[in-house]
């Protein structure tokens, strides 16, 4: 079954432009929108990167039906696996069970401004996975210590946890 979706191109677009996008894409049938995780956009003259997550928030609120997606957040750099876990939650209850989280290792492009080396993509990987079993830890509503080869979490907790984590 062929299902046509929406992107919500941070890069092209202001992040009221965006909400009022997903909304149209909504009253127009679309099946899903996804939206892009970037902290720069891809070329100087696309001249936007509002913060992903807050669109998605405002996004969740302003529709329905429409499920919401990002297409690839990176927890290996820029945003720690606990944090990424409480972003997802949160979204999660605010679209009321419409949003799934896509994960992946990321480019240079967007992860390197906060500093830290850009890892070969063998040790990204590794993080990539490390990071699952945290989040997926997080979602089990419990205290969350772990000592991991890439990350530390000392005791997190996600409060406010989803009936259902996102796919």
């Amino acid at each position: 079954m062929v299902r046509i979706g929406y992107t919500m191109m941070t890069e092209q677009a202001g992040p009221r432009e965006l909400v009022e996008h997903v909304v149209g894409a909504e009253e127009a049938g679309f099946d899903f929108s996804v939206i892009s995780d970037h902290y720069f956009p891809w070329l100087r003259a696309q001249g936007h990167s509002s913060y992903a997550w807050s669109v998605l928030g405002a996004a969740a609120q302003a529709t329905s039906r429409i499920p919401l997606m990002t297409y690839v957040t990176c927890p290996v750099r820029r945003y720690h696996p606990a944090v990424v876990a409480q972003k997802a939650a949160t979204v999660q209850l605010l679209s009321e069970g419409r949003f799934r989280l896509g994960l992946g290792a990321g480019e240079n492009l967007n992860e390197h401004v906060v500093g830290g080396g850009w890892p070969p993509v063998d040790v990204r990987h590794e993080m990539l996975e490390e990071a699952v079993e945290i989040i997926r830890a997080l979602f089990g509503g419990e205290h969350v210590t772990h000592h991991g080869r890439h990350y530390q979490v000392e005791s997190a907790k996600l409060w406010d946890v989803p009936e259902q984590p996102p796919p």
